[in-house]
């Protein structure tokens, strides 16, 4: 090879170098003004409840209790599951991961409930009776609806 190949080689891999390292990103940017896109990361989202009773809850906008529309996660524990209730109100209900098992019976009887999968979205009609949970995995699920709410048992016994 001669010298002027090589010079140019070398500058080919030089140019080459830096180009790729001008696509590399560079350390982390700052985050977004939380003025212009509030935001909470995952670990700092506040879950409340007792698992050993039932799902866990964190509030993402709103108040349930409170007139207006609200947000919240529900996480179901495997082996959880509510009884036979309704809601005065319409909620939507999204399947974020895990599979979340419902019923529209008015019996408590696990051989009722339908399974769920990621990714499927639900509509929680207002008065109509219904009950649900988590059989072998964790479901964690996004609610929407408009408060204020109220749950009203319905087992038949």
């Amino acid at each position: 090879m001669s010298k002027a190949n090589e010079v140019r080689g070398l500058a080919a891999f030089a140019a080459m170098t830096v180009l790729g390292a001008a696509n590399v990103p560079a350390a982390t940017p700052p985050p977004p003004d939380p003025t212009h896109i509030p935001f909470t990361l995952a670990k700092d989202i506040k879950w409340e409840g007792d698992p050993e009773k039932g799902p866990l809850q964190a509030r993402l906008f709103g108040d349930p209790d409170k007139p207006g529309l609200y947000g919240i996660l529900i996480k179901w524990l495997p082996g959880h599951y509510s009884h036979p209730h309704f809601h005065n109100t319409d909620r939507y209900v999204m399947v974020i991961s895990g599979t979340w098992w419902v019923s529209s019976s008015d019996v408590y009887d696990l051989k009722s409930l339908y399974p769920m999968p990621a990714g499927t979205f639900v509509t929680d009609i207002a008065n109509t009776v219904h009950w649900d949970g988590a059989r072998d995995e964790p479901a964690l699920l996004e609610l929407v609806g408009m408060g204020p709410v109220s749950t009203t048992a319905a087992e038949r016994k």
